[in-house]
């Protein structure tokens, strides 16, 4: 397995490694970002490999990503990632960098119904190679980056090419090699989503089930956490953790002595953030109560018994496939498609196949016995 990569630091030497790696067939992608160091995230560390040679750009220095560009959105050329959900958002959010002709060990690995996916564990079951991942929380963003971090981030690319040949032969065999280039095709198409929305606990776990008062102080303590966190550079967790926030917004402290008994925030938290969460509870108490925010009510509708019959049945069925393909069940049918299908309760394939978001690889394994369950409840 070659080792010896290539550091490109400018564009006449990523002009000089793109003409080697544009006529290969196969390469392998991974990028390293900060995104646990700083508030606004970047891509640090572009890894790529052929079967031949290894690179690690530095986007840093690297002023004309045209030829990415046309490397990534080359339909001739297969790429392989592990996860690739993050990497394609965030080459989207960067470069409006598509990618296509992808290869996804991660989902391939679903596919075979592998339970360690994490490329640790692949590396050490097909390759016997340890990968230590001490460096996988580092910061990217800093330069210069020393060499056994660079070394470190090229590991992940060095065996991709033939992890994916391994999967691929497996995917064959169990005859799902199809199924798994479906769902390689609708993971190209997700995009970086630029949250836009009018309140920050919109997108908060656990928002929707607090009162308006609650939510008032929530969303101000957000903002506030969104303000320090830009200031600093900072990741919103390094500021104030989810709990936390959720915790003073239960809790609503309107001094510094309440908030302090509490124990909520760290002495040094306290010290650094305590007067502006009193101020931010305080703001939000103050509010009146028609100008505090409310949860947006669910459009959907309360569901029939009948319904609640087929997803009971159709979640036993899952289970019996899930046996059979050796596949895990929320992958196989996750449940808000087998709502999807109790709801609209298709009978014939082409019904079926027309419920949005359904693959074709589901209805392909799954008809039969959905239709099966569907008949018995109508």
């Amino acid at each position: 397995m070659h080792n010896n990569y290539k550091y490109i630091d400018s564009d006449r030497r990523f002009a000089a490694y793109y003409g080697d790696i544009k006529g290969e067939k196969i390469i392998a992608v991974d990028l390293e970002a900060d995104s646990m160091h700083h508030f606004k995230e970047r891509v640090c560390l572009i890894q790529l490999a052929d079967k031949k040679n290894s690179c690690v750009l530095d986007p840093f220095k690297i002023m004309d990503f045209s030829r990415l560009k046309i490397l990534m959105e080359n339909r001739s050329i297969k790429k392989v990632f592990h996860g690739s959900d993050f990497d394609i958002r965030s080459l989207d959010r960067e470069y409006g960098i598509r990618v296509n002709n992808l290869f996804d060990t991660e989902i391939a690995c679903k596919f075979l119904g592998i339970k360690e996916r994490g490329l640790k564990a692949l590396l050490k079951k097909y390759f016997n190679v340890d990968q230590d991942k001490k460096y996988q929380k580092k910061d990217w963003s800093v330069r210069p980056l020393p060499e056994e971090m660079l070394a470190y981030s090229i590991i992940d690319v060095l065996y991709l090419i033939d992890l994916a040949q391994i999967l691929t032969g497996e995917l064959k065999r169990k005859k799902r090699l199809a199924w798994a280039e479906e769902e390689f095709q609708r993971q190209t198409e997700v995009r970086y989503e630029l949250n836009n929305r009018q309140y920050h606990f919109l997108r908060f776990k656990g928002a929707g089930k607090m009162d308006k008062k609650t939510l008032a102080v929530l969303e101000h303590l957000l903002a506030m956490r969104m303000k320090i966190a830009e200031k600093k550079d900072l990741p919103l967790f390094k500021v104030l953790g989810a709990d936390q926030i959720t915790n003073i917004a239960l809790e609503k402290p309107l001094t510094l002595n309440h908030l302090k008994q509490t124990s909520i925030l760290t002495k040094k938290q306290t010290g650094m953030y305590g007067e502006m969460c009193i101020k931010a509870v305080d703001k939000a108490l103050k509010l009146d109560e028609s100008d505090m925010p409310q949860y947006p009510a669910s459009k959907a509708r309360r569901l029939k018994n009948v319904e609640h019959m087929r997803i009971k049945y159709l979640k036993i069925m899952r289970r019996k496939m899930s046996e059979k393909y050796g596949m895990e069940p929320g992958f196989l049918l996750n449940n808000a498609m087998i709502i999807k299908i109790s709801v609209k309760n298709p009978l014939t394939k082409a019904e079926l196949e027309n419920i949005q978001s359904i693959r074709k690889w589901q209805v392909e394994a799954l008809s039969d016995e959905i239709f099966s369950v569907l008949q018995d409840y109508q």
